[in-house]
Formats: structure tokens, sequence, C-alpha cells
């Protein structure tokens, strides 16, 4: 990746408006375009290991850059950063998926189940505790904590989830409401010639915990 992409974000961060974009409307595609080729060439490269998001494309995954502002008070009209989430079904998958987020300081790569509907929450919850032993392997692996500190806190309940005993010996993996694991990514990481070959090594990192949250959804 070129700094073309991180450079238009950082001039949409500061003029946010309708105005600078129309008026920037090429530079916008020609980043726009950048990301959709790097994610295009990672779907059949993560696909050689996680054979579920070969039939997806760039386009089926990436997120439009408009805001949805009906809803709320912040009411600038275009994100600051690129996003792409690849799974089987694309953007609107439910997961387990990968996720790439392009923004100036603040890149990540990310994978896992984010806001699962209640029913998909307990079928989850339920394949840890049978098999925690499994589970907490996977997040103890030595590749997957070179690039992780674990299962994402937020949103996390402050009692035991319904249904589960309250002295499970581990019961805080079963308060999360969301399964995801993240890798942050600087800036010259993202525009090295070799950023696609690391970010493999990490999606392939985070797989067996992808492997094990799929296995859970289709119980």
């Amino acid at each position: 990746m070129t700094n073309l992409v991180l450079s238009f974000l950082s001039e949409l961060k500061r003029n946010n408006n309708r105005e600078w974009f129309q008026a920037n409307k090429g530079w916008y595609e020609e980043a726009k375009l950048e990301v959709e080729k790097l994610v295009n060439t990672l779907i059949p490269a993560i696909a050689r290991f996680d054979p579920a998001v070969r039939l997806t494309s760039a386009k089926e995954c990436m997120f439009r850059i408009f805001r949805d502002v009906r809803f709320t008070r912040d009411k600038l009209p275009y994100k600051i950063n690129f996003g792409a989430w690849i799974t089987g079904s694309g953007r609107k998958g439910c997961g387990p998926g990968y996720y790439l987020h392009i923004q100036p300081g603040e890149s990540f790569l990310a994978a896992g189940v984010y806001m699962p509907d209640p029913e998909t929450l307990k079928k989850i919850r339920k394949e840890i505790y049978y098999n925690i032993d499994e589970f907490k392997k996977i997040l103890g692996d030595k590749e997957l904590r070179k690039f992780s500190k674990g299962i994402s806190d937020t949103d996390r309940l402050k009692k035991a989830p319904k249904d589960f005993p309250a002295d499970f010996p581990d019961i805080d993996l079963l308060k999360n409401r969301h399964y995801t694991v993240s890798c942050e990514i600087p800036d010259n990481q993202l525009l090295d010639p070799n950023f696609l070959q690391a970010a493999l090594r990490v999606f392939h990192a985070m797989y067996p915990l992808n492997k094990f949250l799929k296995r859970a959804m289709d119980g």
C-alpha cells in the first residue's frame, strides 16, 4: 500500500464535509481502488487456510465511507477509515471473519465474532464452557500471543451470564459479549512492501479462534 491512502484519510479528517469530498472525489476513488486491490489479494490468500471466505470479493467486504447520521449527534458525513469484513458472505456476514481497518495511527487487524445475537452468543458461551481447555489453549498459542493481548473485554458483563454457574473457574471468559482478537498495525508497517505477508501471518494465527467459533455457531 502507498501513502496515498493514508494521506487521503488524514486530509478527510481535517476536511470532513461534502464540499471538500466532492472536490477530491478522484483522490477518494484512487484510495478506494488501492484498498480494494489489497482486499482482493488478501481473500484468496486467507482462503488457503480458511476456505469459508473463498467466494467473496472486496466489493462485498468493504464498508461504505458514508456515515449513517440519522440517529447520532455526530453529523460528520464521512468515516475517516477504510474497513473490510472478510467472511464467506462479505461485510453482512455475522462471522466469524477477518477485519482490516485502515486509519492513520489507528490501523489494526482483527478476527472473531463481533456483536453476535443472543442465541449465537449463548452457543459460543456453551462451546467455551464445555471445551474450556481447548479454548484456553487457542488463546494461549504462542503465535497468536505475538500479535494479540487476548479476547476484547469491550462491553464485558460484570456478573456471570444467565444459565452459567458463577463459580466456574474461567467465568470471565463467558462474560464477553464479543469474541474478537486484534492486532495494532503502525503506519510504517502498513506501508511496508511486505505488509500482505505480515497480515496473512496475523490472520493465520487468528484462524484457530475462528474455527472454534464457527463450530460453536454451527452447533
